[in-house]
């Protein structure tokens, strides 16, 4: 009887396992993107983040929010800076889309649908890397690396996640690949 059992818990808990981390990456995009609104540098002498760059004036004795051509003249391409915003933000819609299908090929028991689960999480570390490094590329003239607060560590994280379902995934597919021979 265990025996019967045992395939169906292994599958359980490889879906389990795969929905917790698509949701502990939803909840640490949220954090970043929304609660800390898109700030990965939130300091108080420095906000630095996707929609914002405000530095310290020492003459003002208070932080200076820069607008888009104070950003140029120091430098900053613009439309890398757009890009990075709508690389980071979509990989949330993913995330959001990822969680969705995962739901509906467990309900469905498409064994198929695995693959393209797989394929989702190698798409969205591509776009959150790319616009990581364009927004880091564009920035890292004033940023330090101890600056960083929690908005920047919870996209670290999300990653990290990211590539943990990849791993997840992976092995449930050449555990179901040895079983289903």
């Amino acid at each position: 009887m265990m025996a019967l059992l045992r395939p169906k818990s292994t599958k359980n808990l490889f879906y389990m396992l795969t929905l917790l981390e698509i949701v502990g990456t939803l909840v640490l995009m949220l954090y970043a993107l929304l609660w800390e609104f898109g700030n990965l540098v939130n300091l108080p002498d420095k906000h630095i983040g996707f929609y914002n760059f405000c530095l310290w004036n020492d003459t003002a004795g208070e932080l200076l929010c820069l607008g888009n051509e104070q950003l140029q003249e120091m430098g900053i391409n613009l439309l890398q800076m757009a890009l990075a915003r709508v690389c980071v933000y979509s990989c949330l819609v993913f995330v959001m889309f990822h969680l969705v299908y995962v739901l509906f090929v467990n309900y469905t028991g498409q064994r198929e649908g695995w693959k393209m689960i797989l394929i989702i999480p190698f798409f969205e570390i591509i776009i959150l890397s790319a616009g990581l490094v364009m927004f880091l590329l564009q920035t890292s003239q004033w940023i330090n690396l101890s600056d960083f607060t929690g908005g920047f560590l919870a996209l670290l994280g999300t990653w990290a996640l990211l590539l943990l379902q990849i791993l997840t995934v992976t092995v449930y597919l050449s555990w179901a690949k040895l079983r289903y021979i």
